[in-house]
């Protein structure tokens, strides 16, 4: 190991750095060179058929299959000009990562290229082997994939990708689209009724979402050498650096020559694809960095996400450096997020969380503003558990990311507009336009504009048109957060519209009424709100006294998604059934249970098999050291401390590490998989990585450099 390492890092010392050329001075050039946009749309399809299209994927319909055929006959046309051979239905399961099996176009038998309609609707790939929770069983293999219209066909290494959902064979979701795709209907529906309070020409409501992906970049090589890395996504060992972040310097810095290549290039890549990325910078820990997008319509931008990191990972092999997605590949450095930045767009193209200058706007922005808060006081312990994974515990609440206590941050003044317009209630409001002014409706515009605060500390943010779900995991598929997030706030006004209009029925004024049902939720949901330090030990006993949970752990914040009110939730806008969820919540435990018990693994292996016999080895040299000291007459009781402290640290890094594997073997017999998950959580995570890992950063400092096994976190995080 200690070879390889030296190996590693002698590969990384005279690479030449990769010139990258862009197809055209002009990014508008090549934009969406290799997806079939709506613009590909209208330039490829007849005026008939591009309409039944772009009607079926406005309405949600389904494509007739004459229309179908028209489609897939011009895609097959337009990807074979671009050299592509294959097809291949493009899919996320249950996995977190996407999917996909590839069909040539080329029928041998006919000595033709082919491609129906049926073949671009349908395929029938093997559900055996993904992830059902039980849905499924090995010889129940037929599962179905279809098209997702709504979201571009792309092009990506000569292979037509066509974006779809997956389902089994009786019509249960198995994947993360699907119940994503319901989602979004359910809130278009609820936003749609209640934007019909304040305008009857709205009659479409459409999530928008930008994704900020964060991320580290290594050099391949070391990468390579280290096995945690390579097997677990993040390094199990690894002393601090004398210098890591402390110095603030890495943050909005210049960035290093070999990632400002790698960048130019998936940046190139990505446009070409259609993905509208459009900010790159250096992020808090030294080698990591972040790219973040233009805002899309919800679904394609969760698509853009996977396929972003799909590219980035392909582009990074031609620049020999590795790209690391895991939340917290490296101990005592910031980990990896990805901000979700979420809103409301109507098809007036109003941002319903954009106040305006018409006081009437203004009203209905406080009515999603103030449903959404009170969605996310509600339904707190769903939205934990919708970025429960075993990567993202190691992040949150770690002082560096939003604690696992779920609140919302909105800011001091639009906290005071809250707060006056909930105490108002003890003053008469008169009808008419009087109304706003007395509420202070019409001065919200000028409260927002000078509103710039950001609260990183917070998991639920509002930043001035949009709220920021900012604790969801970077190697996470946003689509289960969003499907939660859509999905609560569609409960919430549906709640809403009913409460209104049954005081309008009554004979209240509606924008009375509207005011008075905002204030009793605004009252109720006031505990959620938090503007301070998210990481202070202060908000967590604030916390426990508000009656929020804090729930640090994987297998115990999933315990919500099958809650009978989640689980009504879920049912009652036909986006998960109570079978689609159960399977969820086996299938995220058994994701949880594999990833501990992978990471317990490696930590066995490399303790046992590397780090022990290189530190005996050089144990021994200090003995022989001290010895030939002893015999010269010479002082040796610094090395005879050395010798005590190694072997003290070598100690507990056998002797906990052998308990851990006996442990393990106990907790592999349990059969339930909830207490399988948390026994992972307990009695081998928490009970021995950071005991075993204490012992094995410390013996790095004591080892001679020319011996440790491992590259180390100054070599790994400083490219050159």
């Amino acid at each position: 190991m200690a070879i390889l390492r030296f190996q590693a890092l002698s590969q990384i010392s005279s690479r030449p750095f990769i010139n990258v050329k862009a197809p055209s001075e002009k990014a508008s050039d090549y934009f969406g060179e290799k997806a079939f946009g709506p613009d590909k749309m209208r330039e490829n399809l007849s005026p008939e058929v591009f309409k039944k299209v772009d009607y079926a994927i406005k309405k949600g319909k389904k494509i007739d299959p004459e229309t179908a055929d028209a489609v897939a006959a011009a895609v097959k046309i337009w990807a074979i000009s671009k050299e592509c051979s294959h097809y291949t239905h493009w899919f996320q399961p249950l996995t977190g990562a996407t999917a996909e099996k590839h069909d040539s176009f080329f029928d041998a038998g006919d000595g033709m290229e082919k491609f129906r309609g049926t073949a671009l609707v349908q395929q029938e790939p093997d559900a055996s082997s993904f992830p059902s929770g039980g849905i499924r069983s090995t010889f129940e293999a037929r599962g179905y994939t279809a098209w997702d219209p709504s979201s571009p066909i792309f092009i990506i290494e000569k292979t037509l990708c066509i974006p779809t959902i997956f389902v089994s064979y009786t019509g249960e979701a198995l994947d993360n689209k699907a119940p994503l795709l319901k989602a979004m209907e359910a809130v278009d529906k609820a936003s749609t009724k209640v934007c019909q309070f304040f305008d009857r020409n709205i009659n479409r409501v459409t999530p928008s979402l930008g994704c900020e992906q964060e991320y580290f970049v290594v050099d391949r090589a070391l990468f390579n050498a280290r096995a945690d890395l390579v097997m677990a996504g993040r390094t199990v060992f690894g002393h601090n650096p004398a210098r890591g972040q402390q110095l603030d310097d890495h943050y909005f810095g210049s960035i290093p020559p070999r990632v400002y290549n790698f960048m130019r290039d998936f940046e190139i890549e990505a446009w070409k694809l259609g993905i509208p990325v459009s900010t790159r910078h250096n992020e808090v820990a030294p080698s990591q960095f972040e790219v973040a997008p233009l805002f899309e319509e919800l679904n394609v931008a969760t698509d853009h996400n996977q396929l972003l990191k799909d590219v980035m990972d392909k582009i990074a092999l031609r620049h020999n450096l590795k790209v690391l997605f895991h939340e917290k590949p490296f101990a005592g450095l910031n980990g990896n997020g990805k901000h979700n930045n979420w809103s409301l767009i109507t098809n007036t193209g109003i941002n319903l969380f954009q106040p305006s200058s018409s006081a009437r706007d203004n009203l209905q922005f406080l009515t999603f503003f103030v449903n959404t808060i009170k969605a996310l006081h509600d339904y707190a312990d769903v939205m934990r558990a919708s970025i429960a994974s075993a990567g993202n515990d190691y992040r949150l609440g770690a002082n560096e990311a939003p604690p696992a206590i779920i609140s919302a941050f909105i800011g001091a003044q639009m906290s005071s507009v809250l707060d006056e317009l909930e105490h108002n209630g003890n003053l008469k409001i008169e009808k008419g336009d009087n109304l706003y002014m007395k509420l202070g409706i019409d001065k919200i515009p000028e409260i927002i504009l000078d509103n710039t605060d950001r609260n990183r500390t917070s998991p639920f943010a509002f930043t001035g048109n949009k709220f920021e779900f900012r604790a969801v995991g970077s190697d996470q598929n946003v689509a289960n957060p969003m499907t939660v997030l859509n999905t609560i706030v569609a409960q919430q006004l549906t709640e809403f519209h009913k409460e209104v209009t049954k005081l309008a029925d009554g004979g209240e004024d509606k924008r009375l009424a509207i005011i008075v049902v905002l204030r009793k939720y605004i009252k109720a949901s006031k505990k959620v709100r938090f503007e301070g330090d998210g990481y202070s030990e202060a908000w967590v006993k604030e916390a426990e006294k508000r009656g929020l949970s804090n729930v640090k752990d994987t297998p115990r914040a999933l315990d919500a998604l099958i809650t009978p009110s989640s689980k009504k939730l879920f049912a009652n806008h036909k986006v998960l059934n109570e079978k689609e969820i159960e399977a969820r919540h086996e299938t995220l435990l058994e994701n949880y249970i594999m990833k501990v018990q992978i990471e317990s693994r490696i930590i066995g292996d490399l303790a046992l098999n590397h780090i022990m016999p290189t530190a005996i080895a050089y144990q021994n040299k200090l003995i022989e050291n001290a010895r030939g000291l002893k015999e010269l007459g010479l002082d040796n009781t610094e090395i005879l401390r050395s010798i005590d402290k190694i072997s003290e640290h070598l100690k507990n890094v056998k002797v906990s590490t052998l308990e851990m594997i006996d442990e393990r073997k106990e907790v592999n017999q349990i059969e339930d998989s909830r207490e399988k998950a948390i026994a992972y959580c307990d009695q081998i995570k928490e009970k021995y990585f950071e005991k075993i890992r204490y012992s094995v950063d410390k013996l790095e400092l004591f080892v001679d450099d020319e011996d440790w096994p491992l590259v180390k976190y100054r070599e790994l995080l400083f490219l050159r």
